[in-house]
């Protein structure tokens, strides 16, 4: 349990973190998009071999490809309410929904994860990737939402500690739940990461950055990758 804690808070404190570093500075463009690259290259070795293959392998095409397919939609169609709502003003709320979104399954499969021993590359890439989404997302509500800095960051508080809980629910009912759950939660979780890189972190890094963030991404891929 107290391992499942320290999981929960390493990907989560990166949030409050983040968010306070977004609401107090404005970061560089290419600073923050080369950390939002970076972060998207951690996530996409995450997805690939910490989240979709143990659930192709467990689960199969079918199951495991339905939970993808199912997570992706549940993100995007979130996505596409918010932009319909708030328009041009939409990136910042998003990214705190997609942290939201992909950060519940997420940390749902680290933590029924615990019990095989964990995954380093997993809880890496959660917490490299939050980083990047909070500072953005809390800079971006700043500047063009008529929010209170200490009303954004207790809403990106609350999603860490909800993000903490999570993890430590998940390592605690992990005994009583098939291994065919698990690969649904983790093929979940990989999809709704698919959703947040495809329609928010990676568009939103080259449009800061430029051509050369996939450099950061590659970086970030390799990283993960050696990790695991």
């Amino acid at each position: 349990m107290l391992t499942a804690i320290l999981y929960g808070l390493v990907t989560a404190v990166p949030i409050a973190i983040g968010a306070a570093i977004g609401l107090r500075w404005d970061l560089p463009a290419r600073v923050l998009a080369t950390l939002m690259a970076f972060g998207a290259g951690t996530m996409i070795a995450a997805v690939s071999t910490e989240l979709f293959q143990p659930a192709f392998t467990q689960a199969g095409i079918g199951l495991a490809g339905a939970a993808l397919c199912l997570g992706t939609a549940v993100y995007v169609i979130a996505d596409h309410v918010v932009e319909t709502k708030l328009g041009s003003r939409a990136i910042g709320p998003a990214l705190m929904l997609g942290v939201f979104l992909d950060g519940v399954p997420e940390n749902s499969a680290l933590g029924v994860s615990l019990t095989a021993g964990g995954s380093l590359v997993l809880v890496v890439a959660i917490a490299v990737g939050n980083v990047p989404e909070a500072v953005s997302g809390a800079s971006l509500m700043r500047r063009e939402h008529d929010m209170s800095p200490r009303d954004a960051l207790v809403m990106w508080v609350v999603t860490a500690a909800i993000l903490i809980a999570v993890t430590v629910g998940g390592y605690a009912v992990s005994d009583a739940i098939s291994p065919t759950a698990i690969s649904v939660v983790q093929a979940f979780a990989g999809g709704a990461t698919l959703g947040v890189l495809a329609n928010g972190l990676m568009p939103e890094a080259y449009r800061e950055g430029g051509w050369w963030v996939g450099l950061a991404t590659a970086g970030g891929f390799l990283l993960a990758f050696v990790l695991g």
